[in-house]
């Protein structure tokens, strides 16, 4: 018998994330992590609609709210205080969040800890630094020093590096590394301010090319401003207090509004790792990849990442899906951490412009193309474009929606009315508008039940509520509609499966995944069902 099932390397907010999905489950799951103590100062300062969602199902949930403030709004001005883009957020977002959530990371990594603590399943080692792997056939050992400089090694069936950007995981791994070479450095200012005051929109980037300036929101009475380093202008100069309050000083913070928690110089960086999986060791977060800030997407990723992880490795675990089934981890996350790295080098070419002329150009033609536009509204969360989704015989790729991200509204279910996920429950969900029974035979409805699926009926006004959800908010049957489907399987990471109409399109979507988690397991080996 292993020590654990799973061994999480470092223990920020992706693996303590990662802990509690895993433990939730049953599993054994150790944490090593190097810091002898959580550190206390904030990274992220946000994270989006879809991401609260995900953070919800670490049972983080009915306290978010109280660490975060929901985000009003997203601009690009320009030196003369013009608006090159403006994005609108609301606080009833598609996913049942908030478009934006703004947040101090040490308060919702003390959550997530608050989370992990109450689960046995859950054992933390600080003071613990990895120095070696060895993978075999049948276990990983993994080697630590403790903080007194004693070794030991812990076994485990998985191993998953979530030791971020100077990833020893990665390194041990030696796996390609994709880099776009594209690096700023800006100076990090967190402040807390003595008393409340309005900032609108939220947040806001200053494309002025005497310095481009960042200014957010980074949780309840704390915000942030980055600035970026400009040519001939050295680190030492720029990495000082006395700097940062005279860059902070025109926005009227200085000692008598605000405390200076921080003033840092960082730069950001453009990479992803080509394998994300080697044998049983496998990366996530910041040791499979680093973005630049201007999209807000860096702790999003690696939440996508462990939560994507999770139920894949719950069901190979189990023995309900072969090894395989998490080589499509690595295909699904690899190519939307590529297309969200790409976005956001983008975004910083066009903000990172020192040159006035260049900066001038831009602006008027940025300004031309959105004369008389209103606010637009955040793009959706990003589609799954392969991996495990539901293809028409002979298709290559899935249709709409597969791959997209479900919608969440509010149902309710023997007299609870609440989000979707908090009524019906997480994990698989089967949302049809037929009677299941009518269309599922008992072998679908046990292999169903083997994956602990919640099997829901969408029920019409008027009809019994114990016997379905009621769509409080009319989001599930629009979105059946616009896709003239009766039925939809959605995996644990809230992306769907697949859409189909009648009862023979549901026997087709079942059939269809558990032919494909068939598909990975060993020859001889049946799929475990209920």
């Amino acid at each position: 018998m292993t020590d654990a099932d799973v061994v999480i390397v470092g223990n920020g907010p992706i693996g303590a994330t990662l802990s509690v999905l895993l433990a939730q489950r049953g599993w054994r799951v150790t944490v090593l992590e190097r810091r002898p103590r959580p550190y206390r100062l904030p990274r992220a300062t946000s994270f989006d609609g879809e991401t609260a969602r995900l953070l919800a199902a670490a049972a983080t949930g009915p306290d978010l709210s109280r660490i975060t403030a929901p985000a009003s709004g997203y601009q690009w001005r320009t030196a003369a205080g013009e608006v090159l883009l403006d994005i609108a957020f609301t606080t009833s977002g598609p996913y049942g969040w908030p478009d934006a959530n703004t947040m101090h990371q040490p308060a919702l990594e003390e959550l997530i800890a608050a989370r992990a603590t109450s689960l046995p399943g859950v054992t933390v080692l600080r003071g613990h630094e990895v120095v070696g792997i060895t993978d075999s056939d049948r276990l990983v050992d993994v080697l630590v020093t403790d903080a007194d400089g004693a070794t030991r090694s812990f076994s485990a069936r998985w191993v998953v590096g979530c030791d971020g950007a100077n990833s020893f995981v990665r390194h041990h791994l030696d796996v390609a590394v994709t880099d776009l070479g594209f690096s700023y450095e800006w100076l990090l200012c967190d402040i807390e301010l003595r008393e409340p005051r309005e900032f609108v929109p939220t947040n806001v980037q200053i494309c002025d090319p005497a310095r481009p300036t960042t200014q957010v929101g980074s949780g309840p009475g704390r915000r942030r401003w980055e600035f970026m380093r400009l040519p001939g202008e050295s680190t030492a100069e720029l990495n000082r207090d006395e700097t940062a309050w005279r860059l902070l000083a025109p926005f009227g913070v200085n000692p008598d509004t605000a405390t200076l928690l921080r003033s840092t110089t960082y730069i950001f960086q453009a990479r992803w790792a080509e394998q994300w999986r080697v044998g049983h060791v496998l990366l996530a977060g910041d040791a499979a990849h680093l973005m630049p800030p201007f999209a807000g997407q860096g702790m999003c990723s690696g939440i996508r990442d462990v939560v994507n992880l999770a139920w894949k490795l719950d069901l190979t675990l189990r023995g309900s899906a072969a090894e395989s089934l998490l080589d499509s981890y690595t295909e699904e996350r690899r190519a939307q951490v590529r297309e969200a790295i790409l976005s956001s080098v983008q975004l910083g070419r066009v903000i990172c412009v020192t040159d006035p002329a260049a900066a001038a150009e831009r602006d008027a033609t940025v300004l031309a193309n959105r004369r008389g536009r209103p606010a637009t509204r955040p793009d959706p969360a990003k589609p799954l474009s392969g991996g495990l989704l539901h293809r028409r015989p002979g298709a290559k790729v899935a249709e709409p929606p597969a791959g997209a991200v479900v919608p969440q509204g509010r149902v309710t279910r023997n007299g609870l009315t609440g989000l979707f996920d908090d009524v019906v429950g997480r994990g698989f969900v089967l949302l049809t508008t037929e009677e299941p029974r009518a269309a599922l035979d008992e072998g679908r409805l046990a292999f169903l039940a083997g994956l602990d699926t919640h099997v829901v009926r969408l029920l019409t006004p008027g009809e019994a509520p114990e016997h379905g959800v009621v769509d409080v908010d009319d989001v599930y049957r629009p979105y059946l509609a616009q896709f003239a489907a009766t039925c939809l399987l959605v995996r644990p990471d809230y992306h769907v499966f697949g859409a189909a109409h009648g009862p023979n399109g549901a026997r087709d979507l079942v059939d269809d995944l558990r032919n494909q988690l068939r598909a990975t397991a060993p020859a001889g080996v049946p799929l475990r069902t209920a």
